[in-house]
């Protein structure tokens, strides 16, 4: 018979808890010696570091200082003189256009004068038409007229302007009569020798899409009438155009 020793005796006690004032006191050295460190490696560095060093360490931080504030006021000059530049430049091609421009209307307006000149009566020679800013419907018109059949002597009458385009699907003239105010209903008076540059202001029918403009002057029997058709892209412009002559 086979013989089975008994189970071993287990003996249950309680665990004793490790005092947490231990565990406080191992925090408070650890943090007193990072701070012992931290002193003793800032007391060697100042030690092993000279004087002179240190001054000299300043005066590099000052001197970089003033070197980074006068990069930013020359660099702040240089986008003045690149803005004052090319509002220069854009001034100096306006000039060049508007040079230009003079000499073209000189060159024509001499030729009137000229002994051998082609002898024409009342003449629509240009015609230009700015938009209004802030009113899609209104125009600033500018009509060049000019006369060399009798130089010397004073054409006078009226000139007046239409429109041709587009109105609710339908191919449509707006007379002049209903373009400008009362006081020009007849149109606008002209008196001049060579030329003449007339200039008034056009109000545009609400749903009217222009693509054609014709003006009519008007200087009675002595000089006659003239005309002149254009379309409503060639005369649109931005800018003006010649000034009143004799």
């Amino acid at each position: 018979m086979v013989h089975v020793p008994p189970p071993p005796t287990l003996v249950i006690r309680p665990h004793a808890e490790r005092p947490r004032w231990r565990e406080w006191a191992t925090l408070g050295l650890f943090w007193f010696a990072s701070i012992v460190v931290a002193v003793a490696a800032t007391w060697v560095l100042r030690e092993n570091v000279p004087a002179d060093g240190l001054t000299q360490l300043r005066h590099a931080l000052e001197q970089n200082a003033t070197l980074q504030q006068r990069v930013a006021v020359l660099e702040r000059a240089q986008q003045v003189e690149n803005a004052a530049n090319a509002q220069l430049q854009r001034q100096i091609g306006e000039r060049q256009e508007e040079i230009a421009g003079l000499r073209a209307d000189l060159a024509f307006y001499s030729s009137l004068t000229r002994a051998d000149a082609k002898r024409d009566g009342l003449s629509v020679q240009a015609l230009s038409l700015a938009p209004v800013r802030d009113n899609p419907r209104l125009f600033n018109y500018s009509v060049t007229l000019t006369q060399n059949l009798k130089p010397g002597q004073v054409a006078s009458g009226q000139v007046r302007i239409s429109l041709s385009g587009m109105r609710a699907g339908k191919l449509v003239t707006v007379d002049w009569a209903d373009l400008a105010d009362s006081a020009d209903a007849k149109g606008v008076g002209f008196s001049f020798k060579y030329f003449q540059q007339i200039k008034g202001t056009l109000l545009l029918p609400a749903g009217f899409v222009p693509n054609g403009v014709r003006v009519e002057a008007d200087a009675g029997s002595e000089f006659g009438k003239g005309s002149r058709d254009f379309t409503w892209d060639e005369v649109l412009t931005t800018s003006g155009g010649t000034h009143a002559g004799e």
